[in-house]
């Protein structure tokens, strides 16, 4: 891509983890941390810090934190930064919306969910379903090509549909659904969209408002950042929605939806990845958002190209077996080997130094209708510090199991 200076030397010099040697390929599970999100992190907790406030300068730095990460996520994913809500983890804030919105739910009301998806997008949906009386639909993928069509969340949306929620990127295969076109399917029925966008946000620029989300949620540490989750709505829909919290809490939106203190620490460690997202292109302009798209570009580019290298290594080896086909996907490939158990090449890679991890990796309805059980497969994730030295020794590793 012209104009594209992405210096993958340099990001990894700014990761102390990748000092012990080791060729991460599990970052679908977790990135490893760059040195200005620890200082962050670190910087937070060493200077004035306490409740949030106006008179103390404890007070201050703690909403100046708060708000400082609102504003970077809202950049990151094109909403606004009273639209952004923190909690424990994107796992957490989904159940408390699914109890939410359960609220109104009752017998007939209907709500789709989809076999591409990790539990965290199934079973919220699924268990609020069942204590309100509605019914479940779900909404299939076909093993063979990995896509989950349109067609297929039209067929099980009806008049009585109050809400669909569906991946924008699957955990296990990578699937890119086409979400604008299944947002126009679940508006015409009027419900709601929820987007699992945690696995896509780590690998695209995104856009909720293009996407059709309604609500939107992802995790930080999927893209270099600590752990907290986040919730990303608009603060219209947010206000319809009555949380339980304690009385005296704020009823404001937001932080209606943040129970306790929040972690400042981990919040100010938000803020320094999306920056650090932000200036992986040394060549972009422009406003945070305008910098995080040319980041995100060239980082699409190149984790595609090293994609490629996997899947070209592997396919003159016929007991590799991909199931990430589909035509629009994150850089993220599972396998499975004819005749071998994927735990013990698993195994066999990390003592070689190389993490790519076994598993259903909680996408068990998808791993099934794969016909891979629970157990799921080898899958190999890329990430932005991926390089070529890590290619040549997985697939050195892999060839000759």
């Amino acid at each position: 891509m012209a104009g594209v200076t992405l210096d993958i030397a340099a990001l990894r010099d700014r990761i102390p983890a990748l000092k012990s040697g080791t060729a991460f390929f599990d970052g679908p599970g977790g990135t490893q941390t760059p040195a200005p999100v620890i200082d962050a992190i670190a910087g937070a907790l060493a200077g004035p810090l306490s409740n949030r406030g106006t008179i103390t300068p404890g007070e201050r730095s703690a909403g100046e934190i708060v708000a400082g990460a609102r504003a970077a996520v809202a950049d990151l994913l094109g909403v606004v930064p009273r639209g952004v809500v923190f909690g424990r983890s994107a796992t957490q804030l989904t159940y408390d919306v699914a109890r939410t919105l359960a609220k109104g739910w009752g017998a007939g009301d209907e709500v789709v969910v989809s076999r591409l998806d990790h539990d965290a997008n199934i079973r919220p949906w699924v268990q609020a379903a069942e204590a309100a009386g509605a019914t479940v639909r779900w909404a299939d993928f076909d093993p063979a090509t990995g896509e989950l069509d349109p067609a297929a969340v039209a067929a099980v949306l009806s008049g009585r549909t109050r809400l669909v929620a569906v991946t924008a990127a699957s955990n296990l295969i990578g699937t890119r659904p086409d979400l604008p076109a299944v947002a126009r399917l679940v508006h015409d029925a009027g419900a709601l969209l929820h987007v699992d966008g945690v696995h896509y946000t780590a690998h695209a620029h995104v856009d909720v408002e293009a996407l059709g989300a309604d609500l939107f949620t992802c995790s930080p540490y999927k893209f270099l950042g600590p752990h907290p989750g986040v919730l990303a709505a608009r603060p219209e829909l947010l206000g319809t929605m009555t949380p339980d919290k304690l009385l005296p809490s704020t009823d404001e939106v937001p932080e209606r939806f943040e129970y306790g203190t929040l972690p400042y620490e981990l919040l100010a460690g938000v803020t320094a990845a999306v920056d650090l997202l932000a200036g992986l292109d040394e060549g972009a302009s422009g406003d945070r958002r305008a910098r995080l798209a040319a980041s995100f570009a060239a980082v699409e580019e190149h984790e595609d190209r090293l994609r490629r290298r996997v899947e070209e290594g592997l396919a003159a080896d016929a007991r590799f077996v991909c199931h990430s086909r589909a035509a629009h996907r994150t850089p993220t490939l599972l396998y499975t080997i004819e005749g071998r158990d994927t735990a013990d090449a698993y195994r066999m890679l990390a003592e070689r130094g190389v993490s790519a991890p076994s598993s259903s990796f909680y996408a068990l309805e998808a791993s099934r209708r794969l016909g891979l059980g629970d157990g799921g497969g080898l899958r190999i994730g890329m990430a932005p510090y991926t390089n070529d030295d890590d290619v040549d020794r997985l697939l050195e590793g892999l060839l000759a199991f």
